[in-house]
């Protein structure tokens, strides 16, 4: 490799977020016990960065894209797809993927009536989510319709030559809200409509749900799809520019879906599981594992963060960001040292999660890129996003942000 440098970015998902009140007015990021997160923005860096194009959703696939410089105008086709690959299903250039949460609904009106209580089924594991993806199948599949556990509630329904423009609400952006407003309807919209209506008839008195109810725990109770798509072809990430190898680690099925389809080396990582309370220190592991074996660039995917948002948990959310400083940030620096080969760290976030809205916004979101090449501490620095706003570091593209980042030789 001519390039001898080293390379991680590290994505806390979804760790932007908006000043609360609870924290003086401070955002998470400002509040949270984040000792070398802060250092690396003192000795490199900052600024802030758009991952989500004008117009486009600010979903996790069109902006981890960008962070792995592909321009989601360009290659976005929807997350689903992207989820489908990297459970090792197979597609068809006419096959249609469709993310199919398993979500909590409120239980005594009728379904057109009913409340979203959870976008994550009240976080049901993936052991009990097969059990009901199972169900679904045994009462709702037939030839050329199948429904395929993912992670957690985090699931996908293949339909072989499918429709794929239908435009579903996303069912975070929904929480505590009235579905009626937000069900599928319409042309194509009625077929899907009645598999999620169809679905809360199979799920609402499975014995599962049952034992959760009296578990007090939310059920598990509907299907909710939402971002349909074909299958996507992206350029090998490698080649592009110029490394000789990339390793990506992540929990969920999209992450990984997006390094598969780049060429990227996708290994699996025991104790991750895209939730708060994720393996923190699994994943600090396998990303220095990879580096000892010999990897030029890391990705590490956090979804953490995000979860807690969607939770509108902003103190589960600061514990979340102080244990990836800790074991993900921190051992990841310590072990690049110790190789002792130059190296840079990037660490952003996606997109904003502000738990006060528990969904995702559009809004910029701050960087910090460290050289080992730099000695120099500026002033010391708070990593957050008015430090980073203050710098007057903009990247309005983001797909553009590695341009600056990786040494391409």
């Amino acid at each position: 490799m001519l390039n001898k440098t080293r390379y991680a970015i590290i994505v806390p998902d979804g760790m932007a977020d908006e000043p609360i009140e609870a924290f003086n007015n401070k955002t998470v990021m400002e509040y949270a016990d984040k000792p070398c997160m802060n250092m690396l923005a003192s000795l490199g860096k900052i600024g802030t960065v758009s991952n989500v194009p004008d117009g486009m959703v600010p979903e996790s696939d069109t902006a981890n894209m960008s962070i792995l410089s592909f321009d989601p105008k360009i290659y976005s086709k929807g997350r689903s797809p992207l989820e489908a690959l990297s459970m090792g299903l197979t597609m068809t250039p006419d096959d249609t993927a469709i993310r199919c949460n398993l979500v909590s609904l409120s239980e005594d009106e009728d379904y057109n009536n009913k409340t979203m209580l959870d976008h994550s089924g009240g976080d049901i594991t993936t052991a009990e989510a097969d059990i009901l993806i199972k169900a679904l199948n045994d009462k709702l599949a037939y030839d050329g319709l199948e429904f395929h556990t993912g992670i957690d509630y985090r699931h996908c329904l293949m339909i072989r030559n499918g429709y794929d423009k239908y435009n579903f609400a996303r069912p975070h952006d929904i929480i505590g809200k009235n579905i009626s407003e937000y069900l599928p309807c319409g042309q194509y919209g009625d077929f899907f409509y009645d598999l999620m209506r169809k679905s809360y008839d199979i799920l609402e008195n499975h014995p599962l749900n049952i034992e959760r109810a009296a578990n007090g725990k939310l059920k598990a109770n509907s299907i909710w799809l939402w971002s349909p798509g074909k299958k996507p072809q992206m350029p090998n990430f490698c080649e592009k520019w110029a490394l000789d190898s990339a390793v990506v680690i992540a929990a969920v099925d999209l992450i990984k879906g997006i390094g598969k389809c780049a060429g990227m080396t996708v290994p699996k990582v025991e104790g991750a599981n895209g939730t708060p309370y994720t393996d923190f220190e699994s994943k600090g592991n396998a990303a220095c594992k990879a580096f000892d074996d010999g990897a030029q660039l890391v990705y590490v995917h956090i979804e953490a963060p995000d979860e807690s948002g969607h939770k509108g948990d902003a103190n589960l959310k600061v514990w979340t960001v102080e244990q990836i400083d800790k074991h993900i940030v921190a051992k990841i620096y310590e072990k690049l040292k110790a190789i002792g080969d130059p190296f840079k760290i990037m660490v952003l976030p996606d997109h904003p999660t502000p738990c006060s809205i528990r969904t995702h916004s559009i809004s910029p979101v701050p960087y910090l890129i460290y050289s080992s090449e730099d000695k120099d501490i500026r002033a010391s620095v708070s990593f957050d996003e008015i430090s980073a706003a203050r710098s007057g570091n903009y990247v309005k593209e983001g797909h553009t942000l590695l341009n600056g980042f990786i040494d391409k030789k």
